[in-house]
């Protein structure tokens, strides 16, 4: 069979298929490369969690770092007294400024620590042997040392504590070099006051700044030996215990779920505090805390100018004052406290202290008063006690103070007065007649007395309240006795400067006199930024915060230097749930109460509603019966 040869010619038609198949390669190939080359521009650009994260510049001095704006140092603990207390290092950790710190532990073995203690027992006995050979005096440090060694080597031997090389650091933050040398100090002094000695890192700032970082690496280095028990008081995670064996139960505490019992009267003063929201539980929880000082002997004055606390007063069988232009109940402003045995002021400055609370009120009923209307008032008020025979002889006990007719009567009588006259006439005669201008005829007779101002208007509030807390500062100056006041809504008082410097003095003054004040407020706003606000809070020993307002809590947060976890606690906090300060304790509380209890002091309107009901139908089913 014959074949055809094969040409070795390539025909026109396998050329252009050829061709054509070469460029398409051609083409994918540049598109590969486009698409590689996007791909190392798009790796070059991307942002990694350290470039989010690292700071704009970094600067390495030899004590401090700058992180762009911010300045950062290192301090370590180089040595530790002998004995150390449980949460040693809580003072610095609880400091409302930004910190990290660093503990490192190192574990050794004991047969090796052990060997090392012998030849130190060694070492020291012979320094002891030879000083008693040379008749030398007895050194105590080496035989305390000596002691020391023998008990950590019985320990150690017997297992019940073990040998750590532990290390240290803080590393702080400010806005600036002067602000960090400050923190420093206030670091330093803190550790000091405990026997501790600190120093700042020096040419190992950065190495300092890389210990505390959360990273777990210690580039310091600097370890000081310590046995487990040391050890273990140094956690740093301490709640502040509030129990005590006397006292009355105030809740729940929420670090470490134990009760928090205490004795307001055992502090350094009695006075207490609470700033909360509009319906945070605060009347809830100083309701509780009357009910259970009443059963524990103590005496209660309540200011209450929303009649919150009828119900409470009518349930333990207190005494309520409804104190109105139409009410039969009257406080006179010019009354002065009994001579009795717990009063140590002379008759001339009872009467000099009388004046000048009255004048504080006529300052706040008249709308303030001129240097030449001050002097006027002045006088007049010396003649209108006199005219009542209360003179420095008088005998306090058988006079009866002058009422607000007396004083214009008087005014009446001297020059330039005759515009105090006619404002004051507003009051002992006019739409206001019935509240300042009668005698007294409230008697402070039973352990529950609750002063209700809330069918008064607006514009008499302060100066009833301001009326009435002189009334009872009267009284507890007359007789020495474990008292609470409490004054709700205090901020009425805080709108004007006498009153609140009133109230100011009281809390100074009321801790000789067995008093605790209680000041509530949900204008947390007007109550700090009153020029007498924030020393208010400063003389009360007792504190409690429950939930804030957005717009107070920046205030609340400085003047309590409270942390940012704090902060955000007392935002979202339910309801009866916040801070309870006690002197320099704090802690997380619960507010609880019994089913009776919450029967009594709930402010709920349907729970109210629900009791009031009840009663009704209680009472219909004895007129039934009988």
């Amino acid at each position: 069979m014959a074949f055809k040869p094969i040409s070795g010619k390539i025909t026109k038609e396998q050329t252009t298929i050829y061709e054509n198949e070469k460029e398409q390669l051609k083409k994918k190939a540049e598109e590969e490369l486009i698409t590689l080359q996007e791909e190392r521009i798009y790796r070059e650009s991307e942002v990694s969690i350290r470039d989010l994260i690292s700071p704009a510049a970094f600067k390495v001095e030899s004590s401090f770092l700058q992180l762009g704006d911010i300045f950062c140092r290192t301090i370590f603990i180089s040595a530790y007294p002998r004995y150390i207390s449980v949460g040693w290092s809580s003072p610095v950790i609880n400091l409302a400024v930004t910190m990290d710190i660093g503990m490192f532990f190192y574990p050794v073995k004991s047969a090796v620590i052990l060997k090392q203690l012998k030849n130190k027992v060694g070492a020291l006995e012979a320094q002891l042997s030879a000083d008693r050979e040379k008749g030398a005096p007895r050194d105590p440090l080496r035989e305390t040392a000596l002691r020391d060694i023998e008990q950590l080597r019985d320990n150690l031997t017997q297992g019940t504590e073990h040998f750590f090389q532990f290390c240290f650091y803080a590393t702080i933050y400010a806005k600036d070099k002067k602000e960090l040398d400050q923190l420093s100090e206030d670091i330093e002094g803190i550790f000091g006051s405990k026997l501790i000695i600190t120093h700042k890192v020096f040419y190992q700032a950065e190495q300092g700044f890389n210990s505390t970082l959360p990273i777990c690496n210690d580039e310091l280095y600097i370890p000081f030996n310590l046995n487990s028990s040391p050890i273990a008081a140094s956690f740093p995670f301490v709640s502040a215990e509030l129990t005590s064996d006397n006292g009355i139960f105030y809740g729940i505490n929420l670090h470490n779920n134990s009760l928090i019992v205490f004795d307001r009267f055992s502090l350094q003063n009695a006075n207490m505090v609470v700033f909360a929201s509009s319906g945070a539980g605060k009347s809830y929880a100083i309701k509780l805390e009357i009910i259970r000082s009443l059963m524990m002997g103590v005496d209660v004055i309540v200011i209450d100018p929303e009649m919150e606390y009828k119900h409470l007063c009518d349930a333990v069988g207190g005494t309520y004052v409804n104190i109105s232009l139409s009410s039969e109940a009257k406080v006179n402003p010019f009354d002065l406290p009994k001579q009795t045995g717990g009063l140590e002021m002379s008759v001339e400055d009872i009467i000099r202290s009388a004046i000048i609370t009255v004048k504080g009120l006529l300052k706040i009923m008249l709308g303030g008063l001129t240097t030449e209307q001050d002097s006027i008032i002045d006088k007049a008020l010396l003649e209108a006690y006199a005219k009542k025979d209360i003179t420095r002889d008088a005998d306090l006990t058988k006079v009866q103070p002058p009422i607000m007719q007396d004083l214009q009567e008087v005014l009446e009588g001297m020059t330039n007065s005759e515009e105090l006259v006619l404002k004051l006439s507003k009051f002992t005669e006019g739409t206001f007649s019935g509240l300042f201008n009668s005698p007294t005829n409230v008697d402070l007779n039973n352990q529950l007395m609750v002063f209700g101002v809330r069918d008064l208007e607006t514009e008499l509030r302060p100066m009833a309240i301001y009326t009435i807390v002189n009334f009872i500062w009267n009284i507890v100056r007359s007789e020495r006795k474990k008292r609470i006041l409490v004054i709700d809504e205090a901020w009425w008082l805080m709108q004007h400067e006498d009153s609140a410097s009133f109230i100011f003095a009281l809390v100074k003054r009321c801790r000789k006199y067995y008093l605790g004040i209680t000041t509530i407020t949900q204008d947390v706003n007007d109550f700090l930024r009153s020029q007498f606000g924030q020393p208010i809070v400063t003389n009360s020993a007792l504190q409690l915060l429950l939930k804030q307002s957005p717009t107070a809590i920046d205030l609340v947060q400085k003047s309590f230097a409270l942390t940012n976890s704090e902060r955000m606690f007392l935002l979202n906090s339910s309801v009866g749930e916040g801070i309870f300060f006690a002197g320099s304790k704090h802690a997380g509380i619960r507010v609880l109460a019994s089913n009776f209890e919450d029967q009594v002091v709930t402010t709920n309107p349907e729970q109210l509603l629900a009791i009031e009901k009840a009663k009704k139908e209680f009472e219909e089913q004895l007129l039934n019966k009988e």
